[in-house]
């Protein structure tokens, strides 16, 4: 019992300790990377778009 207990307690403070490791590099290349796939969603979006357009306009 004392074995589960002490593996569950290190767990525990392993798992909350494990957001005191990340570091500000780590922030900012999550942030570039949420930015790049945003920037790559409305690019396709607004190809999308077009696409669709062209497609309107020649059938008139």
């Amino acid at each position: 019992i004392l074995v589960v207990v002490g593996a569950g307690a290190f767990g525990v403070v392993a798992w909350r300790d494990r957001g005191r490791l990340s570091s500000a590099d780590d922030d900012a290349a999550a942030r570039a990377a949420r930015a790049t796939q945003q920037r790559y969603e409305a690019e396709r979006h607004a190809e999308q778009g077009d696409t669709w357009q062209r497609g309107r306009d020649s059938t008139g």
